[in-house]
Order: C-alpha cells, then sequence, then structure tokens
C-alpha cells in the first residue's frame, strides 16, 4: 500500500517538474491518460472473467477504450481530448470512491481512486499550462 502511495507521489512529483519545461508535460500527460485507461480495460477484463460480470467488461472496456483515445488525442494537442479524459477520471473515480467507502477493498477500488486522482492533477495541471 505504502508503496502504491509512493509511486502515486513520484509521478504527481515528476508532472509538477514537467509543467515547467514545455511539451514535454504533454508526453507525461499522455502516458498517465494512457496507462489509466489500459488499467481500466485490464480491470473490466478480469472482473470478467473472476466474478462472470458483463457490466464490468462493458464500462472497463468502454472507460478504458475512451481513455486512450483521449491519450491519443492528448498527443496530437486536441483540447477535447483533455476535458474527456478529465471527466472519464471524475466519474471513476467517484464511482469507486463510494464502494471503497462500503467495502474498502484495495482492488479494485482504492487503486482506481488513486490512478483517478493523478490523472485528475495530470489533467488540471495540462489544462493550467495552456
Amino acid at each position: 500500500m505504502l508503496v502504491i502511495l509512493f509511486f502515486l507521489f513520484v509521478l504527481c512529483g515528476f508532472a509538477r517538474k514537467q509543467i515547467k519545461e514545455g511539451d514535454r508535460f504533454m508526453n507525461t500527460t499522455v502516458i498517465i491518460v494512457g496507462l489509466f485507461g489500459l488499467f481500466s480495460l485490464a480491470g473490466g477484463l478480469i472482473g470478467y472473467f473472476k466474478a462472470g460480470s458483463m457490466a464490468s467488461l462493458m464500462a472497463g472496456g468502454i472507460s478504458g477504450l475512451i481513455l486512450l483515445l483521449s491519450a491519443f488525442g492528448i498527443s496530437k494537442d486536441n483540447q477535447v481530448a483533455v476535458y474527456v479524459a478529465g471527466v472519464v477520471a471524475l466519474l471513476l473515480g467517484g464511482r469507486f470512491l463510494m464502494t471503497l467507502l462500503q467495502k474498502f477493498k484495495v482492488m479494485p477500488d482504492l487503486l482506481m481512486v488513486l490512478f483517478s486522482v493523478v490523472t485528475l492533477i495530470v489533467v488540471i495541471m495540462y489544462l493550467v499550462r495552456k
């Protein structure tokens, strides 16, 4: 648990440093949004294969694909893609925060909330830079 938090703080610190260096920050945003998309896709597949949850497959697949497309759009400097990534991160974070408060399960709830927070921080920093 502490290792995950340390990793997230390192990512946030790296992103904060990159905001001063110009277009390199866009690469950080693309990487984090893309990783969140892959993590969401993987989570949907795990939920489907482990629990037979078609809802997990659909939600993870759709949100993961949207985040991956957003990462691609951000790499092309598309402003709409940044907002879409922020909205998806906010929605996923809110959904998993509700179940985290009820059940307090590290996987997937806590990890998705942390990934959502990091994604939101990076997206907001990207928008502030613009």
